[in-house]
Parts: C-alpha cells; structure tokens; sequence
C-alpha cells in the first residue's frame, strides 16, 4: 500500500487540529498558562434617598461596553424595588420604582468590569443627527465669536475642537460670562461646547465615566468629550484640549444628564466604590452562548476532573509507542504501563514502584505453584487474580498499622491488569527464560514511570484540557509512526557489528 494516503489523512488531521488551536486562542482568547490571572475591577454603586411615602422611581445609568472595557456579571440589589433596563443608542438606564415607599431607601448596583477582549475603534454605524441648539439673540452673537475665534486658530476639525476648549477653559471674558454664568463647573462649560459644537454642524456629546483604581471607596469621575468627524468619535480632554483616552478610564453614560435621577424622593446621595481584584484568565473567555459552551469546560465540574486524568491518557500512549516501535522497549502488554502509571498518580512514583514489584513478585511465585498444580486457562487466570486481591488487602492493612499510608493506594492498582501481568511474565518466564521475563518487566515498569512524569506535567494536561483538538496531532503522528518499518535503536546497538563498529 503507497504511503500517501497515510501522509494526505495525517496533514488533514494536523491542519484541522491547527485550524481549531488558532481559533480558540487569536479569538477566543483561551489561555496557554494555567493560573493565568487577569486585572478586572468589582464597581459598586450605592444609592442612598429617603422616599417620601408615594411612588419612587429612581433612574440609574449603567455602564456599557465601549471596545477598551467590557462589562461581566451585574448584580442589583433593590429589596421591594421593581427593575427594569432600557436599551438607548449611547446608553443603558436601570429604572427601580415602587408602588409605595417610606423612609430611607439602599439600592445596590455591582458589576465586575475588566479589558474588552477586542478593542473599539469608535466607529458609528450611522452619522449622528445634530440639532440646532437654542440661543437668545445675546447668546448668539457670544457663541458665534467663540467659533470664529477658534476658527481662526484652527486647520481642521482636529484642532478646531482644540482650540475651542482652549477657549472655553481659558480666562472668562464676556462672552463666556454670558453664555456660563459666573464660576461655571466643568459640566457646564461641556454642555456649552458640545452646543457651539452643534451650532457649527458638528456632531458632539458628553462622556462620563470614572477611573479604575486599585481602591477607591468614592471613585473620581472624570468627564470627557466626544466629537464626531471622519466618521468615527474622537474623545477630547476638556481640560489639556489633548485627543484620547487615559488609561483605566471607564465611559459611563453620555450626555447632559445626571448619573440618578429620583423621582418620589429626596436627600439622595450616590456612591461610586471601586476595587482591583484578578480573576482566571480562562473564566474571562467564558460567554454565554459562546463556543465554549460546547466544550469539556460547560461539563460538571466533577467530569471535568475526570477528563483531565483523561485526555492525558493519549499522551502516555504516544510515550509507549516511541519507546517500543522507536527504541524498541519490550513491555508486558499494550496499555498496561499506562495504566500502571494512572495507578502511579495516587501512590507516587516511588511508592508505586515499590508496591507493583511487590504485587507482581508475589503473584509471580503463586503463578509458578499454580502451574504444578495443572489448572485449567480460566481458574488458574482466576486463582491468580483472588492472590492479587489478597495481596493489596494484606499490603494495606500491614501498611496501616505501619503508619505507612501512602501505600493505602495499592488498592487502586488495576487488578485486571495487574493480574495478566503476571500471567504474561510467567509464561515469558517459561518460554524464553528468567532474563526475558525480568528484561519486558523492567521495561514495563520503566516505561510507566516515565509516561507518568510526562502525563503529571501539569501545563501539558492543560493545553491538552482547553485544546483537546491537538489529540488529532497526537492521531497524525501515531498514524504515521504505525507506517515506520527501520530498525529500532536497541536494535542498531545490538546490531553495530554488521556496520563495522565494536560492540559495547
């Protein structure tokens, strides 16, 4: 049979395990490292008001993804409050009412923020609408002197909006005094340039949104503009007049309004507490309705844990294939040194090498008084599985009352297995003598150690966990190992002295 279909299947095999791999880690975001800790920030929002005895309602923007970070995990808390969310095109509102409300009322709002897994460009799907704001004839002929000056300092809409919020933060002159008042707040003069802005034909909101700190029990809100041009927004420091964003800024809501709005109620106060906190890189991949949700991760936890003794199986049985078609390592059975190394995650390497030779040695010399006797396959196989049984009962209590405990683990022993061990080595021992037996029983055990130092390997089980696609890699190679016909190494060793070298 041509070697090509073998190669053609194994590229297919390699190229949809890389395919799925690329994905779910440029994508998804699936993380290589276990343990991998993310920075995500607990926001939470009180609202103190005292009701005054009739209908309350209580308005309350809620933060929302804007491409620099996304929002996980909202809690409300709002005891006999009623809640329902409503969905605007720059922003979410929460709105609590109640029928009848007395006395001081705690609403709650909790949210866990962290990076957006894709950052936003600010693109606008639509242009925005702009209105034409109003003005009396004074306020008029004042802002349309601020737009020539600033005009006048300015190439483009870039540094036209620059130079206007230089001019607004700038020394007040009259006609700022005419359209602020005296001693403006920085929400005003926002509110004014987002108008001048409009009375240009430029579109522009106000942007608010705190800063994430580490801990912050009344977090610093910080406003921002936003100026629409090249069909996209571009946010401004109303203060430096500088474009972009700095760094843990958190986008509120936008626009004129208050971040709560009482209706029934006075005396409010609202409270803005922000803390660090560092959560699982992998739990940061999970969404809801996601591809992950038909992954080994949506299973129960406690199948999960199943999985991952596992998929790590293939991987041991990658290593025996190596060891005998390549070095040429003879071992009792197919599977059976991976599966003592199985055994070997519970009592230990050391510990479980001792207790195999232990096992095997004794069921080995009841092997040899069984073949006297002249049994039948069946009861001498059953006979020799009812002495390992009794020896890993007589092994653990012996080791109990030694204090030895971690032989305890003997009883995870494949019994089956360990059974045909026996069987196997003492027909070896028979047929090809006491050396070939104890030469395939060392390799046995040598391999299954080594399997189990490679399947502990714990970045290894948790590639192999979140990408079980690369099982197929593990596929392609044992297909294309299972076409090698060379020599093995022990073999060119054994052989050296056909190829003129001197034997060992």
């Amino acid at each position: 049979m041509s070697d090509r279909p073998v190669y053609v299947l194994a590229a297919l095999l390699v190229l949809l395990a890389s395919g799925l791999f690329a994905y779910k880690y440029f994508v998804l975001k699936v993380p290589l490292t276990p343990n991998l800790q993310v920075k995500a920030w607990d926001v939470e929002v009180r609202v103190d008001l005292r009701a005054e005895g009739g209908p309350a309602k209580v308005s309350f923007y809620l933060p929302r993804p804007n491409g620099v970070y996304e929002v996980a995990d909202e809690r409300f808390i709002s005891g006999d409050f009623g809640l329902g969310i409503r969905r605007f095109v720059d922003n979410r509102l929460a709105v609590w009412s109640v029928r009848r409300a007395t006395g001081r009322k705690v609403l709650f709002y909790r949210a866990t923020v962290r990076p957006a897994r894709a950052v936003g460009t600010g693109a606008a799907a639509n242009p925005p609408e702009v209105s034409s704001p109003e003005f009396t004839a004074a306020e008029r002929a004042a802002a349309d002197q601020l737009l020539r000056n600033a005009q006048n300092q300015s190439a483009d809409l870039e540094t036209l909006t620059e130079a206007l919020l230089r001019e607004l933060m700038g020394r007040a002159d009259d006609n700022l005094t005419l359209l602020l008042g005296e001693s403006p707040d920085l929400d005003r003069k926002l509110q004014l340039a987002t108008r001048l802005l409009a009375r240009a034909g430029i579109p522009a909101r106000t942007v608010h949104g705190i800063q994430l700190e580490q801990l912050a029990r009344n977090a610093r809100r910080v406003e921002w503009l936003d100026v629409y041009y090249g069909k996209q927004w571009h946010s401004f420091d109303p203060v430096t007049g500088e474009q972009g964003l700095p760094d843990r800024y958190l986008a509120w809501w936008r626009g004129n309004n208050p971040l709560v709005r009482v209706d029934g109620g006075l005396h409010l106060n609202t409270q803005i507490a922000v803390t660090l906190n560092q959560e699982s890189a992998l739990m940061r991949t999970r969404t809801p309705g996601g591809l992950l949700d038909f992954s080994l991760l949506s299973l129960p936890v406690q199948t999960q844990a199943v999985y991952h003794v596992l998929l790590a199986v293939p991987i041991g049985v990658l290593l025996l294939v190596l060891m005998r078609n390549f070095v040429g390592i003879k071992t009792f059975g197919t599977f059976m040194p991976v599966l003592i190394a199985l055994a070997f995650r519970e009592t230990q390497l050391l510990w479980g090498i001792v207790l195999f030779c232990t096992v095997v040695g004794s069921g080995l010399a009841f092997r040899f008084y069984f073949e006297r006797l002249k049994l039948l396959l069946v009861p001498r196989l059953a006979s020799v599985l009812i002495i390992v049984v009794l020896l890993m009962a007589i092994i653990s209590v012996i080791s109990y009352r030694l204090g030895l405990h971690r032989a305890l683990s003997v009883a995870l022993f494949p019994i089956v297995i360990m059974t045909m061990t026996v069987e196997r080595m003492s027909i070896v021992w028979e047929e090809r003598g006491a050396r070939e037996a104890l030469e395939q029983g060392a390799g046995s055990l040598f391999v299954a150690a080594l399997a189990y130092l490679v399947m502990q390997i714990e970045p290894l089980r948790h590639v192999i966990f979140l990408y079980p696609e690369l099982l197929l890699v593990i596929l392609a190679a044992t297909i294309l190992m299972g076409r090698y016909t060379g020599y093995r190494l022990t073999e060119l060793i054994r052989f050296r002295e056909f190829g003129g070298g001197k034997r060992p």
